[in-house]
């Protein structure tokens, strides 16, 4: 299979959908990997790299859309992408559909099989493809809402570590997942007074025993978020529910009430946000404000770091990649219904229900597809 993997274009995002140890592995079963010219430079990979390890360089990304019949990305297809979409190609990358209905109305006209990584789930409903950017948003969201704690940037003037005979910034998590056990643990290790909030009892007791008591986990609830909220400097949003649209946890009404200068860091942006006011912000242009409070909802945060990012995403990805190469997506989706379960479209058709209920299209059944 003739494999392609483009320079990605969304602002100030420097990942790169794989490293030189996938390309090998890829070359190694006999697949033809094409790398856009200066693709890795962000993660710090170099084109002599790539080339080391048995990719072939083409010069622009239209070259590696035209040439490859499997795109690899990091992030979904911009506006200035979509018209390099072939019929019938596999596209294989984050997607988050849910709260991007364009995206989708294109994927769909241009007959795109595309297999997103958040979808992949596991039967013990685990993602595995969003696990590993999942821990490093939560990584990251504590650091830059600490960065907006400071009066400099609109915040409260709040360390999370406190001095002596000061009190601790309070730092509330809203969902116990991989990425808010993540930010619970880095706000601890600042030295925060940290709270984490779930419905999953069983996630909870595990952060119990995880941090020795010292994160405060509640059993969340409308009350439980209102009364944590208006106490907390630094609010995370964590929520996640697989494929569907973030459900709005804090109302604007809430905002209204909390601390002047409080910080909410919205890790959940790319499906929606999981606050009324959330919308998509880029790490030129972070912040805004609600009232007065400061917003944080880059929705590509790990491409802050994406040395790291990269290297994890491609630990992560290559055994699906593999299997998509060596098999066809057909017969690899047909093998693997963790893998079946990433299919968001096909020839012409959207075969995810709850994107199809996030974004008002219809979909058809994904075992129709399948089979």
């Amino acid at each position: 299979m003739r494999v392609g993997v483009p320079k990605e274009i969304k602002n100030r995002e420097y990942r790169v959908a794989l490293t030189p140890i996938g390309v090998h592995e890829l070359v190694q079963h006999g697949h033809e990997v094409f790398v856009e010219k200066t693709a890795g430079e962000g993660s710090q990979i170099l084109d002599e790299q790539f080339v080391s390890a048995g990719a072939k360089l083409l010069d622009t990304a239209d070259d590696v859309w035209g040439t490859a019949e499997m795109i690899l990305k990091v992030k979904e297809p911009v506006e200035d992408e979509y018209a390099r979409m072939r019929e019938g190609q596999t596209l294989f990358t984050y997607l988050h559909l849910a709260a991007n209905r364009p995206l989708t109305q294109e994927l769909i006209r241009r007959k795109i099989t595309a297999i997103a990584y958040e979808t992949v789930q596991l039967p013990s409903g685990g993602l595995p493809l969003l696990y590993p950017m999942s821990e490093v948003a939560g990584c990251l969201a504590p650091q830059v809402g600490a960065h907006a704690l400071l009066k400099a940037n609109g915040g409260r003037g709040v360390l999370m570590g406190g001095v002596g005979g000061v009190a601790n910034a309070k730092v509330v998590v809203i969902g116990a997942g991989a990425s808010g056990q993540n930010a619970a643990n880095i706000a601890l290790g600042m030295g925060a007074d940290v709270t984490l909030l779930d419905t999953d009892l069983d996630k909870l007791r595990m952060s119990y025993w995880r941090y020795n008591n010292r994160v405060r986990g509640l059993a969340s609830s409308r009350l439980a978020i209102e009364q944590q909220v208006m106490e907390a400097d630094l609010v995370i949003g964590a929520v996640l529910i697989p494929g569907a649209a973030a459900p709005k946890l804090v109302s604007n009404a809430l905002v209204s009430r909390m601390k002047p200068g409080s910080v909410l860091v919205d890790i959940a942006i790319d499906q929606g946000g999981c606050f009324e006011d959330s919308h998509a912000t880029t790490h030129d242009d972070p912040t805004f404000e609600v009232h007065d409070s400061v917003f944080y909802c880059v929705a590509n945060m790990p491409g802050a770091v994406p040395n790291t990012s990269t290297y994890a995403l491609t630990n992560a990805t290559l055994p699906y990649l593999v299997a998509l190469a060596n098999k066809g997506w057909q017969q690899a989706v047909r093998d693997d219904h963790s893998l079946a379960s990433g299919l968001n479209t096909h020839a012409g058709h959207l075969t995810n229900a709850p994107v199809s209920k996030a974004v008002g299209i219809e979909s058809v059944e994904l075992e129709t597809i399948v089979a």
